[in-house]
């Protein structure tokens, strides 16, 4: 099955396992709060695996086998529409392939999180963003800054947000004419969206409303309604408030001028980038489609 199209045999098995049901081809969405499913089950639902090493394994070594078997069994479960937990460079996240509306819809119902609420796009190389290689790699946005300003702050904690391309899978992001780039400064997910080959909508693991998750252990209440657990370590400093902002949300979709959706953990150098070097001007109003909060990640 090709990564870059919607799952389709798998749609009614995959909603079905996590309480939805289909409507009719075409009907309305209405940004529904889907609650998420009820106690965890006495069997354990994911499969977990840990990452070897420090979670940076690049370069041939004993190590590296373990890596690549993280990596094929995080595609093959993406590629069947399952939800996949991930560590990222901020949080641990929950990952599905973008363009497969069951798994989006899963990813909603296991946070019990409106709909109206977005997802980001996890690319995995800032070329990743101009790719356009219709059907197979649709436009993801509209990019309206110079690449120079993309690749100074990704990869990286920070989700640029811009406006969405036509191209997009449409049950992605329903209610917003915007969608959220983002490129971890973490090697696995580099790795995973590259052997992937095409987006993953990616958001914070745990439940709406509840504080992120900087270890696999603060998200275990999720385990048995994912398919596969990466378990990369500690991310940054528990102890520190700071480290459970998630990124930096910046949106760029108004030509020449930047809005600061949410502070995140890379505000003040985000902030020298876009207006010291490249001249942006703050406008006080993000788009006022795009959700106040954005996707913590």
């Amino acid at each position: 099955m090709s990564p870059a199209r919607p799952c389709r045999g798998l749609r009614a098995a995959v909603a079905a396992s996590v309480g939805l049901s289909e409507g009719p081809a075409g009907s309305a969405r209405k940004g529904r709060l889907l609650r998420p499913p009820g106690p965890a089950r006495a069997t354990p639902g994911a499969r977990l695996l840990r990452l070897p090493g420090n979670g940076a394994v690049r370069a041939a070594s004993p190590e590296r086998a373990g890596w690549t078997e993280a990596l094929r069994a995080a595609v093959a479960e993406l590629r069947s529409g399952a939800v996949v937990a991930v560590p990222t460079d901020t949080l641990y996240g929950l990952a599905c392939s973008a363009s497969c509306s069951a798994a989006l819809d899963a990813v909603y119902r296991l946070k019990g999180r409106s709909e109206a609420k977005p997802l980001a796009v996890c690319l995995g190389r800032v070329v990743d963003v101009y790719r356009f290689v219709p059907p197979l790699f649709p436009r993801y946005c509209h990019v309206t800054v110079p690449e120079g300003l993309l690749k100074d702050l990704l990869p990286g904690p920070v989700t640029l947000v811009m406006e969405r391309s036509e191209e997009l899978n449409k049950d992605l992001n329903p209610f917003t004419p915007l969608v959220g780039i983002r490129i971890p400064d973490h090697a696995f997910m580099q790795d995973l969206t590259q052997m992937f080959g095409g987006p993953l909508a990616l958001t914070s693991a745990n439940l709406s409303s509840q504080p992120s998750s900087l270890n696999v252990k603060e998200f275990q209440d999720l385990w048995p309604q994912l398919s596969l657990v990466i378990d990369g370590g500690p991310i940054g400093d528990g102890r520190s408030p700071r480290c459970r902002l998630g990124s930096t949300v910046v949106d760029l979709s108004v030509p020449g001028k930047f809005g600061i959706i949410r502070a995140g953990c890379a505000l003040e150098n985000t902030m020298a980038v876009l207006q010291r070097k490249y001249g942006l001007l703050p406008h006080r109003d993000p788009a006022e489609t795009w959700e106040a909060k954005g996707p913590r990640d």
